[in-house]
């Protein structure tokens, strides 16, 4: 009988094992494994479809990687999807736009502390011709001037930040959006080339618009009031709550997005010159 090396050899009768494996098995021998490469580390963030359609990710998750060797998965949601994302623990950090929002995140024990981070603002976009005539820098009078004129206007209707914005807009507005009023329940990006499409009037986070290829006949018609401006913040998802929240990996982002170095990184993504996210982290 010839010895053969292999502990299986193949037979069209399936797999058998070989007499030289009963011998070692024998004697007590183990072959031994193979060794397993160390896996990098890697972090889950939860956050918004602006930060991710903006580009904004693109352009300084290389350099934190880099710095950190550190990978971050993004997972690009409506911020309140984000936030049931992070209280139910499938993210390591929350980075999103909606400031109220955030603060109840915290008093409920799941992110110890909000961190500012950066902001840009809102800008009523809709067509070039303006037929509702609403141009200008209140916000509020121009949904007034939408729902006088049963204005078409898409809203992301997807429980965003941007949607929490809207809907605030139109509370204060105190008019019924009209019959002209859809919503998407999609992200900003499709959003916006539901409105180019359609000729309708919509809210839109500055930096997606800006990245936006397809602006076809919209233009920006109303920006520079006080109430458009964006926070966001960012947050540490509490171990406390989901012990298996990589805390220290989280927090080397969280930090890293706050130094000198991610605040600089962030002010110097821009489109065509110009700047999309104001850095704000408090020093």
């Amino acid at each position: 009988m010839k010895w053969s090396g292999t502990v299986l050899f193949s037979t069209r009768r399936g797999w058998r094992v070989s007499a030289a494996a009963l011998l070692l098995g024998a004697l007590g021998w183990v072959a031994p494994m193979a060794p397993v490469a160390a896996q990098s580390p890697s972090i889950v963030v939860a956050s918004t479809t602006s930060t991710e359609q903006s580009g904004l990710f693109g352009h300084i998750l290389p350099e934190f990687t880099q710095a950190s060797g550190i990978a971050v998965k993004v997972v690009a949601l409506g911020t309140g999807q984000a936030i049931d994302m992070a209280r139910r623990g499938d993210a390591d950090v929350l980075f999103v736009h909606d400031k109220a929002a955030e603060e109840k995140f915290v008093a409920d024990g799941f992110a110890s502390r909000r961190f500012d981070v950066m902001y840009n603002d809102f800008v009523l976009v809709g067509p070039k011709a303006d037929p509702a005539q609403l141009r200008g820098k209140d916000i509020v009078a121009a949904l007034r001037k939408v729902a006088a004129a049963q204005a078409p206007f898409v809203s992301r209707g997807d429980k965003s930040g941007t949607h929490a914005a809207e809907l605030r807009f139109w509370q204060q507005a105190g008019a019924d959006q009209g019959a002209g009023y859809k919503e998407c329940g999609c992200g900003m990006g499709p959003a916006l080339n539901m409105a180019a499409a359609t000729g309708s009037y919509l809210l839109a986070d500055r930096g997606t618009w800006l990245s936006f290829k397809n602006k076809a006949d919209l233009a920006v018609l109303v920006e520079g009031d006080q109430r458009l401006f964006n926070p966001y913040g960012v947050m540490l998802v509490s171990a406390a709550k989901h012990p298996h929240v990589k805390s220290a990996e989280g927090q080397k982002f969280v930090d890293w997005v706050l130094s000198p170095a991610g605040q600089a990184s962030i002010a110097s993504y821009k489109i065509n010159g110009e700047q999309l996210f104001f850095p704000n982290a408090a020093r």
